[in-house]
């Protein structure tokens, strides 16, 4: 089933999963009740969230399945990760790459850990901090996100083939507005 903004709640797969305990007063979405009622265009915040709950994991299904025919040395996801936020800021902490990840501080080092002996990434103690480190990329490890991220673009490309380009201008929007969105730059905050 094609996820669709406009349909009734219950026909949405992740609303209607959730319908009979939101119904039933449940608490399933953080301390507030989901507000599933068609707006005056169609659309809430709710029903986007639901979409984005429902489409992600089939987008990040279809890259780990890509990237599991990357070649050696194999990264994981969480290893890919953490090479595009060490390529995005440079110099980070263990606590900050940890709280990107969503993992704790052991975990966040453990995969740290083996990035290092690839000799992909670059660990380094603090300058004024001494139980801190610095994380930075080296230029094996930007050149192995490279060929990563080529392979994974060349080998996910064909799926964007029988688009037009409308289409691929609305997906282009589409993913920027959610980068926003997710940053917290969005002008609607």
């Amino acid at each position: 089933m094609k996820f669709d903004l406009y349909a009734a709640p219950t026909e949405h797969p992740f609303c209607s999963r959730h319908l009979a305990e939101y119904s039933n007063g449940g608490d399933f979405s953080g301390g507030r009740k989901m507000n599933l009622e068609k707006s005056s265009t169609g659309i809430t915040p709710d029903s986007c969230a639901a979409a984005v709950v429902e489409i992600i994991p089939l987008i990040v299904g279809s890259l780990r399945a890509q990237m599991r025919n990357q070649g050696e040395p194999f990264l994981s996801i969480s290893q890919f990760r953490s090479l595009m936020f060490l390529y995005r800021y440079p110099g980070s902490s263990l606590s900050k790459l940890a709280d990107y990840l969503g993992v704790t501080r052991p975990t966040a080092s453990a995969i740290c850990e083996r990035l290092v002996q690839e000799k992909f990434v670059d660990r380094k103690e603090h300058p004024q901090e001494r139980r801190a480190v610095v994380l930075k990329l080296t230029e094996t490890g930007r050149g192995r996100l490279e060929e990563i991220q080529a392979l994974t673009c060349s080998n996910i490309s064909p799926m964007f083939e029988d688009l037009s380009q409308e289409q691929m201008e609305s997906v282009l929007a589409g993913l920027t507005l959610l980068r926003e969105v997710f940053d917290g730059k969005s002008n609607n905050r």
